[in-house]
């Protein structure tokens, strides 16, 4: 019967040595075929930016093609469940929007599990909002916005990339905040919502930073604040919502890199690897700062706990303003 367990306990040993072998093969291998980066936004907005920023130099560094792969709708999930059901070999890898972290708190049943379906590999970048409104809107500050608002209570709408998503909370906290009420429009990520503004078919916004800066520079929206706690030094003159009339108003927006639960850890370290490496360079954080971003890096691990705190900031801020999951 020892005998019998014995052989049984070897058998189990080797086993696991051969997958752990196997593992470490695949990543020397890896990668050696196309690479996908799924991204659950719409083409233009600063997720979008972030991605083929980095999948042009990861394609670079690692000899194959990286592909970014646009799967906007549900606030990101239609992405993320396309990436929790990819094979974890290393070919498919995922940017989740800021909505990553709040739609446990926004969806009664969400078709994969935030915190166990994906692994995590990096942070990528971190990014203020920016208040822009149609250039026709009497409007020139944040004040003479509230202003407005209270005046046209109800007839003001703000454009959001999705319910549940950062744009989507950070005009629900203005109105909450400034005690207006702006009628939300939504839409399928951060272009459409731009160039929705820019046609005058809503008046208000609050856009990634790259998604918008460009129009503002060319006339054809008006930039009234960031809504970081600081100004950002791509555009020292523009205020922050806090210190325009709103005191304490704060949300910003991340970007991480993910892949599917079950991908070997060889993998997952050898993409950290690169990808630290990439956020590093000159060219990518003079790339992100034009664009208002801040470049992120980090281990897996802190890419992890750095998601559950957002989980946890997001409901408390859902809580307060009083959504309802759906």
């Amino acid at each position: 019967m020892a005998s019998k367990y014995r052989i049984a306990g070897t058998l189990a040993l080797a086993a696991t040595f051969v997958s752990h072998h196997a593992a470490a093969q695949s990543a020397g291998a890896y990668p050696n075929r196309p690479i996908r980066v799924i991204v659950p936004s719409a083409p233009g907005g600063g997720t979008d930016f972030t991605a083929r920023t980095i999948a042009q130099r990861l394609s670079e560094s690692l000899g194959q093609s990286v592909i970014v792969d646009n799967r906007p709708g549900a606030a990101g999930n239609i992405g993320v469940e396309l990436a929790t059901k990819a094979t974890p070999d290393g070919y498919t890898i995922v940017m989740p929007i800021t909505s990553f972290a709040m739609n446990p708190h926004l969806y009664k049943k969400l078709p994969f599990d935030t915190l166990k379906d994906l692994t995590p590999i990096t942070l990528a970048s971190m990014v203020p909002l920016y208040l822009v409104v149609h250039p026709a809107l009497p409007a020139k500050n944040v004040s003479e916005l509230v202003t407005l608002a209270k005046t046209k209570a109800g007839q003001l709408s703000y454009a959001n990339s999705g319910n549940g998503t950062s744009a989507h909370l950070a005009g629900e906290l203005f109105k909450k905040m400034a005690g207006v009420d702006l009628v939300s429009i939504s839409y399928k990520g951060g272009g459409p919502a731009v160039l929705d503004l820019i046609a005058g078919r809503v008046q208000v916004y609050f856009s990634t930073i790259p998604a918008a800066l460009a129009q503002v520079q060319a006339g054809r929206l008006r930039g009234l604040a960031v809504t970081s706690a600081k100004r950002v030094t791509l555009m020292p003159d523009v205020p922050t919502v806090a210190e325009s009339g709103l005191p304490g108003y704060e949300i910003v927006g991340w970007f991480g890199l993910f892949a599917p639960s079950g991908t070997p850890k060889p993998i997952i370290e050898k993409l950290n690897k690169e990808l630290n490496d990439i956020l590093r360079l000159p060219d990518t954080q003079k790339r992100f700062a034009s664009q208002g971003l801040v470049p992120g890096g980090g281990t897996p691990e802190e890419l992890g706990k750095f998601l559950r705190g957002e989980i946890g900031k997001w409901g408390a801020l859902i809580k307060d303003i009083g959504l309802e999951p759906q």
